[in-house]
């Protein structure tokens, strides 16, 4: 293949070295989280404005993330999703796929991928392995396997499936919203789809063999907490004697916890167990407390309290009621856009506003079992509680988590299946349908020029949604993950100032300078490869929209087809294997899955390497490389 000229390298201004700078402060923001992810957004839409003469962005084109067709077609999408998730679809679809696959370990990660992969390529795929975590652990557990071996492929599997539509992402309709301002192309419903079916496929088959051995077991195949998060040490029991200092107290006020690392959690009084709203019950003399804390802090509460230990805990079964039929402990993810971000188990009032009490939980890779308090919570960390079976039902039902065992009472609108499915069809169909095709092959010229776009019919479809009371108005709000919108309409504003202060430009000529020494496809992988690694650091959406303006540039500088590289960057910015922080869903799975960050690695860079491959050959075969004539 014939090296590309490559032309000069433009001057740098002090708007670009301006805009630059505002490039790195959000990189640096985005790595350290200092500032939530869409605060950050809004930061840099602000800065973007108030820096007018520099960046060239006006306050219209500042907000103009919030009109943007691909943040209002997101938004539209998350309700239309929330609609599904509410009718039980997907879980009843879970819960035919435990059927199949038992007690069988390759039909449990054959029935995970198989079923993910299709519903996420037209339910947002973030939803969906909201939806699928509790229903592939329980899958787990009941067929005695580690759920580790199960929701890496549940994640991965989920990302595959979004590129599959143009509604499987939010980074997908983000995409095709910044190709047709740059290039006038969009993305129709199905333009990639046949790529799509092909990352599928060989993403499937990597999981199914490679990857499904270099998935260590992290969490026992056996359902024990206790195990599990080595509490051993940390959950005591201890016998309040007649002198103690805390008869007469309620189990509330019992333990100074400004003083202490400690709450009780149960007690047991006359040979019956209390678990459920025990805050305002008063301490007698002969009560068993369940206390978590450290051996330590045990040590110095036994002698100043008056308390003699019992033991420890040994096992889930020596927290779980008696009758053995309710389950008590449970772990919860938390959401993206949980109202508990950023603040801890204290700040939050977490035990009196749930009813729940947090013995452990996972943050970063690491599990923490003492100072529980003191630690602010971030998205994926995973906590786990012990609650009335009640409580565990409200948890499950509010959006802020993820509750890791499928409730058993769940109240599904079964009956309005049939409406929310042909709600979807028809969002997807009257996108996807070739009108003027349709106009030529019957004659009917009504069809030609009829023309929808996402955003007209994802937005009627939460009006259908909500007329066929298959959501209600007060779910429309609740089912928004705003903290995704906020980042869009931040963000979008940064790629125009790229644009048009010719800082994309500048980046684009620069990369260019390896079409000297490398054929087109050669840097058509380069970008793939440098999307995905930022991406890995960074939300996927601020990665297309930074990476997409350069990668444009560059095609134009070589005289490739722009349109190709477009479809590397958003490939690659989809599909984020490598780091637990580069795309939400490897987050839900973070914890439950008892994964260290290190397993996405050895798990993940095969998989982006051979998919690197496939998608640009893929992309080189179906669009071609050079520039169309």
């Amino acid at each position: 293949m014939a090296i590309a000229q490559v032309g000069a390298i433009p001057p740098i201004t002090t708007s670009m070295l301006v805009v630059f700078g505002i490039v790195l402060l959000t990189l640096i923001l985005f790595v350290t989280e200092l500032l939530p992810i869409d605060v950050t957004a809004i930061l840099v839409m602000v800065l973007l404005m108030f820096l007018k003469p520099w960046t060239q962005v006006s306050v219209s084109e500042g907000i103009s993330g919030f009109s943007n067709t691909a943040t209002v077609a997101v938004l539209a999408m998350l309700i239309l999703s929330t609609g599904i998730s509410k009718t039980g679809l997907v879980q009843i679809i879970g819960r035919k796929m435990a059927d199949f696959a038992g007690n069988n370990p390759t039909k449990q990660l054959i029935a995970t991928i198989g079923v993910t992969g299709p519903v996420s390529g037209f339910i947002n795929n973030t939803p969906v392995v909201a939806i699928l975590v509790p229903v592939i652990s329980d899958l787990a557990h009941e067929g005695n396997t580690s759920p580790s071996k199960l929701l890496i492929p549940l994640s991965y599997a989920s990302m595959f499936g979004g590129m599959l539509t143009l509604i499987g992402t939010s980074t997908n309709l983000l995409a095709s919203s910044v190709s047709d301002r740059l290039i006038g192309r969009s993305f129709s419903m199905f333009t990639f789809t046949g790529l799509g079916v092909i990352v599928l496929v060989t993403g499937s088959v990597y999981l199914m063999t490679i990857g499904h051995r270099l998935i260590p077991e992290r969490v026992p195949a056996r359902e024990d907490y206790i195990e599990e998060y080595d509490l051993q040490g940390y959950v005591f029991e201890v016998i309040v004697r007649d002198e103690s200092a805390i008869v007469g107290k309620t189990v509330q006020s019992a333990i100074d916890e400004s003083q202490f690392d400690a709450d009780i959690v149960q007690f047991i009084r006359d040979d019956e167990q209390f678990f459920e709203g025990i805050a305002s019950k008063r301490i007698q003399p002969g009560d068993i407390l369940t206390v978590r804390t450290d051996r330590e802090t045990l040590d110095v509460l036994r002698k100043q309290e008056g308390l003699s230990l019992v033991g420890t805990q040994h096992s889930d079964s020596e927290l779980e009621p008696d009758e053995g039929e309710t389950q008590t402990l449970v772990e919860i993810v938390i959401q993206s856009g949980s109202s508990l971000l950023g603040e801890t188990i204290a700040t939050s009032s977490f035990r009196e506003r749930y009813d729940a009490s947090v013995l452990a939980f996972r943050s970063g890779g690491k599990t923490i079992r003492s100072r529980l308090n003191n630690i602010g919570l971030q998205v994926g960390d995973t906590l786990l509680v012990q609650a009335p079976k009640d409580s565990i039902d409200r948890l499950s039902r509010n959006p802020e988590f993820i509750v890791a065992h499928e409730s058993e009472s769940p109240d599904y609108r079964t009956e309005k299946i049939p409406w929310a499915l042909g709600i979807i069809i028809g969002v997807v169909g009257l996108v996807g349908i070739p009108w003027e095709m349709l106009a030529n092959i019957t004659g009917v010229q009504v069809f030609a020029g009829v023309e929808f776009s996402i955003v007209q019919t994802a937005l009627a479809g939460v009006v259908l949604m909500v007329v066929a009371d298959v959501i209600k108005p007060g779910e429309i709000y609740e089912g928004v993950d705003w903290s995704v919108i906020l980042l869009l309409a931040g963000v979008i504003p940064l790629g125009v100032a790229l644009e048009q202060t010719g800082a994309a430009n500048l980046l684009g000529s620069v990369v260019a300078a390896t079409a000297g020494f490398l054929p087109l496809i050669g840097v058509l992988w380069v970008f793939y490869i440098a999307t995905g690694l930022i991406t890995s650091i960074i939300s996927n959406n601020a990665s297309v929209v930074l990476m997409i303006p350069v990668a444009i540039e560059t095609a134009k500088d070589i005289g490739a087809n722009p349109f190709a590289f477009v479809l590397a960057v958003t490939f690659a910015a989809s599909t984020a294997f490598i780091t637990p922080v580069g795309y939400q869903t490897n987050l839900f799975v973070y914890g439950p899955g008892g994964y260290k960050f290190t397993d996405y690695t050895r798990v993940g860079a095969p998989l982006q390497l051979l998919l690197s491959v496939v998608t640009v050959l893929g992309i080189a075969v179906i669009w071609g490389v050079g520039a169309p004539a």
